[in-house]
């Protein structure tokens, strides 16, 4: 676990790296680490990420109470939301990195299990739905599928990630941001192609053997194997006609 001073240090490089690297612009979005017992550090609100010292950073509890002043990021209700729920997860990274965040303003969901390198380390990436930000709102949208999930679009507002560590999390923000370059390249190629179920649980066991989860059932691809039952127009009204009389 870092001390408070080394992860002062590690959010303030994480910021100016991010906002380098076009992850974050302006004043938006927000990182935090846990640190000791029930204590938060976090981005403060209303500050350029690019440009932070560490002196500007804020301690909380997991209440959202500051100590010794200060003012934490207007999204510090979702941070400490997901730290209720993840005793695991020691950093969050919240950016609204351009094209993984016009797939959650689409209400598009990144594809699942169609690269390798993503469905051994996250899975697969859902949607969290809208919530208004800086609300409990926001902060019970994503409690959901934090859960199962340490990546995650935030529909109409932007993309989060987490880790055991600020330098995992921030990975993990590239790695979505990357894979929905790859997505949208894909789309306009003819679409991405889904792996077979037995791929993905071959890919599942390598994800466990690196010491993570197993894949989540959510990303495995619809079985195709399935029996196709077609009808024409004129058999499916009287199918439903058939079954409307029988409810009578």
């Amino acid at each position: 676990m870092l001390g408070e001073q080394e992860a002062r240090e590690a959010i303030v490089a994480a910021g100016r790296r991010l906002y380098e690297r076009r992850i974050l612009a302006s004043i938006e979005g927000n990182m935090s680490i846990r640190l000791d017992g029930d204590r938060i550090l976090a981005t403060p609100s209303g500050i350029n990420k690019g440009f932070m010292s560490a002196g500007d950073l804020v301690v909380t509890d997991l209440d959202g109470n500051p100590e010794g002043g200060g003012r934490p990021s207007s999204e510090m209700l979702m941070h400490l939301a997901i730290y209720r729920q993840r005793d695991d997860l020691r950093a969050i990274v919240h950016a609204h990195p351009t094209v993984a965040t016009g797939y959650a303003v689409a209400g598009r969901n990144l594809p699942a299990a169609v690269l390798a390198e993503i469905v051994t380390t996250l899975g697969c990436i859902p949607i969290a739905r809208y919530g208004t930000p800086s609300t409990d709102e926001l902060a019970a949208a994503v409690v959901g599928p934090i859960r199962n999930y340490d990546a995650l679009l935030l529909a109409n507002h932007g993309a989060l990630t987490a880790g055991g560590s600020m330098e995992q999390a921030e990975e993990r923000m590239y790695q979505l941001e990357h894979f929905a370059e790859v997505s949208l390249v894909a789309e306009l190629l003819g679409g991405p192609k889904a792996f077979s179920i037995e791929e993905v649980e071959r890919l599942s066991v390598l994800r466990e053997k690196a010491g993570g989860r197993p894949v989540p059932p959510a990303c495995y691809p619809v079985d195709t194997n399935e029996e196709t039952i077609t009808l024409t127009k004129d058999e499916l009204i009287a199918l439903v006609a058939d079954a409307v009389r029988t409810l009578r």
